[in-house]
């Protein structure tokens, strides 16, 4: 009878897994006067920005306010120029009178002036009225999307049949202009000082 010896079975201990090596950490160092010199200089540059913006405004308040500075000077001058024609009469020359009155006009009131000159006519001619003006000074005194209201004033001197060695008085021009028509005079009132009464 033979026996089997018994076998002896080894098993190899597995192989240990290769070693991983550990992330390596990076550090990034950010001295305190960095910090504060680029803290310094986004506050240097929003203070730049905000002082940009400033400026802007405020050149924009300034170039609005000279022009519209500008255009009440040109308001004032049409009016006055207009008033001291208007305020020139040479009943000898009537019709070169009703021209000044008609000059810069809008058509609306321009007509209206043709309409009067044959009335004015009646009046000044029998009395051999002339008269000259001088300007005073002019004033915007409104002044509504384009449309001004300008005061004028002027010193008139005048002489007619009654009063030959004439008079002087101090006569106040309304008028109106509006901007957006290319400047012309849509209104004017005062006139009555200028002329005899009716």
């Amino acid at each position: 009878m033979s026996t089997d010896s018994p076998t002896l079975q080894t098993t190899s201990a597995p192989e240990p897994a290769p070693a991983t090596t550990a992330p390596t950490r990076r550090s990034v160092s950010v001295s305190v006067s960095t910090m504060a010199w680029a803290g310094a200089t986004a506050a240097l540059g929003l203070t730049a920005l905000t002082l940009a913006g400033f400026l802007v405004s405020a050149h924009s308040e300034i170039s609005s306010r000279d022009a519209a500075a500008a255009d009440d000077k040109h308001a004032e001058q049409i009016a006055t120029d207009y008033a001291v024609g208007a305020a020139t009469v040479n009943f000898a020359d009537f019709n070169s009178w009703v021209g000044k009155l008609k000059a810069n006009t809008t058509p609306a009131l321009a007509n209206k002036f043709d309409t009067t000159a044959p009335k004015l006519q009646e009046i000044l001619t029998p009395l051999k009225w002339t008269s000259t003006a001088t300007p005073i000074t002019a004033k915007v005194i409104s002044e509504s999307d384009g449309l001004y209201k300008v005061n004028v004033f002027v010193n008139v001197t005048s002489s007619n049949a009654q009063n030959p060695d004439g008079a002087q008085t101090t006569v106040t021009y309304n008028v109106a202009i509006d901007r957006n028509s290319d400047w012309k005079i849509t209104d004017v009132g005062g006139m009555d000082g200028a002329l005899p009464l009716k």
